[in-house]
């Protein structure tokens, strides 16, 4: 077989391990965008190390025209966290009948918080025949984990989950999202009156393709989704989170005032038919010097079961995630396709083309 052929939308932070992994996994990079005019006509090498490579960063105004050009496999989105930000991206390659994986968390499960954008999509990918999905960190750490060991459980009452990582790895636009930088007070109008609504009043905003989901918003759809559970009712409560000096901020080039946000927790419970509630919470902020990634589930029941990972590389997980994830999004069935319909994530110890059915 000949080397899987991969495009490379968004040359930020998470790129420079993607088209790394991209390579080392037997596959190759055959084009690049970015929306930054400081990197256009610069060689992928210049962000991922190594020998030039002959692939110069393009305009993403230019996207289109190259991608029918250069016919990839499949498209790797590496730029905005909620689904309307990569929908022009995501749609491009549909119309071409480009594969597209994307590490946009609300792109994990987009049914239950953007189904307008969602339905066109899929809609749009049936027509040209290739597969679009959401994945990364959660994929595994959020998602097939928890699935595993609830498969070693007889009965399960409750799944209960906290993530916290630090928006400092993950550009400008994630750390905005979790209000980072705010005052309390623009924090309540930004941020945490989205969910200060009733159940109508969401369900119309989330018609509307308007709603502002947490990452576990959509995690929470993907669990329920994976294990045949029915849900009944969800809600999102978003707290913010403060520290008690000044932090910088890199990624803001700000000081984070004592007392202002660093970032948010948001916590979302989900009921189901058959009494399984589901309770997630993701803690997104600018550390302090002593804070780290930690992730930690339990599931309630017969028996107890709790897992916790410590220090997680969170970026470099979720880049390998999605380059390990492109098989599976090839072989997959034409459409929006989430990764709970894929098999579960398995290591590539060949190259990427080799797995291909």
């Amino acid at each position: 077989m000949s080397k899987i052929k991969v495009a490379q939308y968004g040359c930020g932070k998470m790129s420079v391990y993607t088209m790394r992994y991209v390579y080392e996994k037997g596959a190759e990079i055959v084009a690049a965008f970015d929306i930054d005019e400081n990197k256009f006509g610069k060689d992928i090498s210049a962000l991922m190390g190594g020998e030039e490579k002959g692939v110069k960063i393009s305009n993403v105004k230019d996207a289109e025209e190259i991608l029918s050009q250069t016919k990839p496999d499949i498209c790797i989105i590496t730029t905005m966290s909620l689904f309307k930000d990569v929908y022009d991206a995501f749609e491009i390659c549909a119309k071409l009948g480009i594969n597209a994986i994307s590490t946009c968390e609300e792109a994990f499960f987009p049914i239950n918080s953007n189904p307008t954008l969602t339905k066109k999509l899929d809609e749009l990918a049936k027509q040209t025949g290739c597969t679009l999905t959401g994945a990364g960190y959660q994929d595994i750490y959020w998602g097939n984990l928890i699935a595993t060991i609830a498969g070693s459980t007889h009965k399960i009452t409750k799944i209960k989950g906290s993530s916290s990582y630090n928006v400092e790895d993950y550009g400008i636009a994630l750390a905005r999202a979790h209000g980072a930088g705010l005052s309390l007070e623009d924090f309540e109008k930004e941020v945490a009156s989205v969910d200060k609504v009733t159940d109508e009043e969401r369900q119309r905003v989330i018609e509307a393709g308007e709603y502002l989901p947490s990452y576990m918003w959509n995690v929470n759809g993907w669990l329920a989704a994976k294990l045949g559970l029915t849900v009944t009712h969800q809600s999102q409560v978003t707290i913010p989170k403060t520290h008690e000096t000044d932090l910088n901020s890199s990624t803001l080039g700000m000081v984070v005032k004592a007392g202002d946000a660093t970032g948010m927790s948001a916590v979302v419970t989900t009921e189901t038919k058959e009494g399984i509630t589901i309770e997630s919470e993701c803690i997104g902020k600018v550390y302090a010097p002593d804070e780290f990634d930690k992730n930690e589930w339990t599931i309630y029941g017969e028996p107890d079961t709790t897992v916790v990972i410590n220090k997680p590389s969170t970026v470099e997980l979720t880049c390998a995630t999605i380059v390990n994830r492109i098989p599976d999004v090839i072989n997959a069935r034409a459409g929006f396709v989430p990764t709970e319909e894929m098999p579960v994530l398995e290591y590539r110890t060949k190259s990427l083309d080799s797995y291909l059915k």
